[in-house]
């Protein structure tokens, strides 16, 4: 029997694949999105395929072909509904490029708007939540204070003691009359129990996992994950940014504590770009589309801000290109704040050249991490960085996990998108760009309290480390891509 089996791989099984990897080889040449991605595909298919045809259907496709068919019966479905909200209600809070006396920031504020989800509005509030208790007390609240509606999406859900507290919100809420909405992706979420899911669906609540129409196909995308984390309630209020729901987040997990994190409360207008990404989510999970408020209402601040949901259906590699336009347009400093920092040459170019015309730039990372592989990336482009002036900080005091950008004292990002190519290309991310000075320096006081946390990385730590050391930071480094 073990010889036939022998057999029948050595004659057919064998060639079968090799065929496999020619006709795959073809596919990366045509959809990769990079020369560099789409040269090591094609080799790697042709000459080993029985080890690469796996891991490229699964880790190498750069389009999520389903989500953009999704949108397309959305956007059929659902803008003209919508049209009075992001056309009508809504163009009174836009912020217009060209009323702009500067040609320079009319120029920055037209890239923005042409990459964003949702415009630049102005008339909102803006409150950088730090840390878990912080963030978890702040959405408790606002879901305590819904009256229609509470929208939550998250890439992980634990079923531990801060998640518990979040169903039981959920559930309360319901209770109540409160239409609730929960999205959760199945891979970040694969430990969650079905009891958690079937308490709040009995409640009334309505819960889906994002793997639209070919469900069985979820599990096995692991290239495309669905990685924000967005409340909203009413269409009032907001919150996203870096945290997901379990008890880590709160610093209990005895090897990552204490856990660094940022999230943002956000009202006004604004919202609803937070909200309109939701939607599009969820619909395509469930093929529908809640019954919600589109029409603006003012935050008791007036900062101006957008929103970017990005993602692997995108024309463009949006992400990407607004943090490379927010960089770019640097003056004074550039300040970024990210457990992984895995940058693609476009960015990793952009930083360089800020440094070299004499911006600051600074790039916060943990020393402690929750990958083995990250362990060696800050030393991975450190020659590179350094080499233009950038400084390279390790933050010391935990781990740290929060995603922020600063340019200047003109434009602060919070995000759930890390600085490398899985969030730039492949993940489902959302981040809040806003253009007000008072909420950057606000921004900064925070970043400033982590640098006086961290430890400047220099080449000569770099230099003293074992060859084996060196060896593992050079092979981190060409699995990048993948990162």
């Amino acid at each position: 029997m073990g010889n036939d089996v022998l057999g029948w791989v050595a004659t057919i099984g064998v060639p079968l694949a090799y065929v496999l990897g020619g006709v795959s080889a073809l596919d990366a040449i045509m959809r990769t999105r990079t020369p560099q991605g789409a040269t090591a595909w094609a080799l790697a298919l042709i000459t080993i395929p029985l080890v690469a045809l796996p891991l490229y259907w699964v880790f190498g496709r750069a389009k999520f072909e389903d989500y953009i068919e999704a949108l397309r019966a959305f956007n059929a479905e659902v803008n003209t509904r919508l049209e009075s909200a992001r056309g009508g209600a809504l163009k009174n809070w836009v912020v217009r490029p060209e009323t702009e006396a500067d040609l320079r920031t009319r120029g920055e504020l037209r890239g923005f708007q042409d990459l964003a989800t949702f415009p630049f509005t102005h008339s909102n509030s803006l409150r950088l939540l730090v840390d878990g208790q912080a963030t978890f007390d702040a959405i408790f609240a606002g879901i305590d204070a819904a009256e229609d509606y509470v929208l939550a999406q998250f890439y992980i859900i634990h079923d531990d003691e801060i998640g518990t507290a979040f169903k039981e919100k959920l559930i309360a809420a319901a209770g109540r009359g409160v239409d609730v909405y929960l999205l959760y992706d199945e891979v970040g979420s694969h430990s969650l129990p079905r009891s958690y899911i079937r308490d709040l669906r009995e409640a009334g609540a309505e819960v889906s996992g994002f793997s639209g129409k070919r469900a069985w196909l979820g599990r096995f995308r692991l290239n495309f994950r669905n990685h924000r984390k967005i409340v909203v309630v009413d269409g009032r209020q907001a919150f996203m940014g870096g945290l997901n729901v379990g008890d880590e987040y709160l610093g209990h997990d005895k090897k990552l504590s204490p856990w660094r994190d940022t999230h943002l409360a956000v009202e006004g207008p604004v919202v609803l770009g937070l909200q309109f990404s939701f939607v599009r989510d969820w619909f395509y999970g469930r093929q529908d589309t809640p019954d919600l408020r589109w029409e603006p209402t003012a935050g008791v601040q007036d900062r101006r801000a957008l929103v970017l949901a990005s993602g692997p259906a995108d024309e463009m590699e949006t992400c990407g290109l607004l943090y490379s336009h927010a960089i770019e347009s640097a003056e004074e400093r550039v300040w970024i704040a990210s457990p992984y920092f895995v940058p693609d040459g476009r960015v990793l170019g952009a930083l360089q050249l800020a440094a070299l015309r004499g911006v600051d730039v600074r790039v916060m990372m943990p020393r402690m991490t929750d990958s083995f592989l990250f362990k060696y990336v800050p030393y991975a482009y450190l020659p590179e960085v350094e080499r233009a002036g950038v400084k390279v900080y390790l933050y010391e005091e935990g781990f740290m996990h929060q995603k922020i950008l600063l340019v200047d004292n003109d434009y602060a990002a919070v995000s759930t998108a890390n600085f490398d190519n899985r969030s730039f290309r492949f993940n489902f991310e959302v981040t809040c760009l806003a253009k007000d000075a008072g909420f950057c320096e606000e921004v900064a006081a925070m970043l400033e309290a982590d640098f006086a946390r961290s430890t400047g990385l220099t080449q000569e730590e770099m230099t003293d480390r074992s060859l084996r050391f060196q060896l593992a930071v050079q092979s981190t480094r060409l699995l990048a891509p993948i990162l």
